[in-house]
């Protein structure tokens, strides 16, 4: 089951890359965009529901996957380009073993429990 989940985020890593790029994304702004979906961390100061629930409602693929079809839609670059840096980023994260929060600490997703 891991290897399958390994496989799935890479391929999401892959292809949220290859989106950026289709819409227009320059290389050179890509790791620091893959880097601005961790602001959400900052949640956890209020406590660690709200962190867990504001990094959830980053860290997953429907929101990604809605703006890419919302710029597809709307021919706007910007918001593909959005989509397809948080579709990248919760690939890489996911493949690098982190996972949606739990609300009793950020340790616990579903990927593992600490």
């Amino acid at each position: 089951m891991r290897l399958w989940l390994h496989l799935e985020s890479a391929a999401a890593l892959v292809a949220g890359v290859a989106i950026y790029r289709a819409a227009g994304g320059d290389w050179l702004w890509l790791v620091p965009l893959l880097l601005v979906p961790d602001i959400s961390i900052a949640g956890y100061l209020a406590n660690p529901a709200a962190g867990a629930f504001v990094y959830n409602v980053v860290h997953n693929f429907v929101v990604g996957l809605a703006l890419v079809g919302l710029g597809v839609w709307a021919d706007s670059g910007a918001l593909e380009i959005a989509g397809a840096v948080l579709i990248a980023h919760v690939g890489g994260d996911r493949l690098l073993g982190y996972g949606l929060k739990h609300a009793e600490g950020f340790k616990d997703t579903h990927l593992q429990r600490a």
